[in-house]
């Protein structure tokens, strides 16, 4: 597996505290999926882990990554625009 980089940063808000986190790759958009995801399980949740997952194998470029990652922040949410 290796890291797939990220063309521009996603920005999330994070936490009880709202501190922001700046995903810069593959990785860390795993380990936030993951782990500390306030709608884990919904479909654009799921469809962002997948798209991360196979851009860590280099089945997909790591702006399809990107893509879903952002959706899925929209969607729940976090996504700082």
């Amino acid at each position: 597996m290796q890291t797939a980089w990220f063309s521009k940063p996603v920005a999330v808000s994070v936490g009880v505290t709202g501190s922001i986190r700046h995903l810069s790759n593959t990785q860390q958009a795993i380990e936030l999926l993951t782990t500390h995801w306030r709608d884990a399980g919904s479909p654009k949740h799921q469809s962002a882990l997948r798209a991360c997952r196979r851009a860590t194998s280099g089945d997909v470029a790591a702006e399809i990554a990107r893509e879903a990652l952002v959706e899925a922040a929209r969607e729940a949410h976090i996504l700082v625009e």
